[in-house]
């Protein structure tokens, strides 16, 4: 099933004078035994049109990885426990404010570089600076995904990693639709959004950031893990 806004999503948007259609493509609950082949053969092969671009969220890219644990099976350290209690919290996600996901970060980042990170946050932060805790453990601490009461079960009890190698999965996939359209791996949620492999140049890839910016997948129980955006 296609074409169906999430609420309080516009189905189009204009950025820099150009409107695009942003078509959600609802699908099952993509479960680790899935492929991702397989995925965007059944929902997307036959809904996607030359000029197009395929977004696929990365959590479908990385359950499919096998990158997702139940949160029961993660047994965190003394020190992930320690500093997730310093992590600010939001309203769209736990982040890495729970031990669980604090301690996949730390095996995904090694323990040197988050204690770097927590070490120059907690002084740039004394001077209202934001930010620099990512800036420094860098995409894979940034990727991880911690369990919410709005995320599609089973997935509201476990922790996402992000995916691997993003850039040769958008790649692979774009092979796989016969070069009919370009594909990005995104990861976009309501704080914002960021390309994390894509077969579009910089340009391109900076400007399907400003035309997914609202976030128009939605962010907990529509099971539209892929996308397309068209040129209106």
């Amino acid at each position: 099933m296609s074409g169906a806004a999430n609420a309080g999503k516009a189905l189009t948007v204009t950025v820099d004078g150009a409107t695009y259609a942003r078509i959600p493509l609802r699908t099952k609950v993509i479960q680790p035994e899935d492929r991702i082949d397989e995925v965007v053969r059944e929902y997307a092969a036959d809904a996607v049109a030359p000029g197009d671009i395929l977004f696929v969220t990365e959590k479908i890219v990385a359950i499919t990885q096998g990158r997702s644990f139940p949160v029961s099976e993660i047994r965190p350290r003394k020190l992930a426990t320690f500093l997730a209690k310093y992590v600010t919290k939001t309203p769209y996600g736990i982040g890495l404010g729970m031990p669980e996901t604090m301690e996949m970060a730390l095996r995904e980042c090694g323990t040197p570089r988050i204690l770097l990170a927590a070490a120059v946050a907690a002084v740039t932060k004394a001077f209202g600076r934001k930010g620099d805790f990512y800036r420094i453990a860098g995409s894979k601490a940034r990727a991880i995904d911690g369990p919410t009461k709005h995320t599609i079960p089973p997935y509201n009890e476990a922790v996402v990693l992000g995916p691997e190698r993003p850039r040769e999965v958008a790649q692979h996939l774009r092979e796989l639709l016969g070069s009919r359209c370009d594909v990005a791996v995104v990861d976009i949620n309501d704080l914002g959004g960021n390309i994390l492999g894509s077969t579009l140049d910089k340009a391109g890839e900076a400007r399907l950031v400003a035309i997914l910016k609202d976030n128009p997948l939605g962010q907990g129980h529509e099971s539209t893990p892929l996308g397309i955006v068209r040129p209106a």
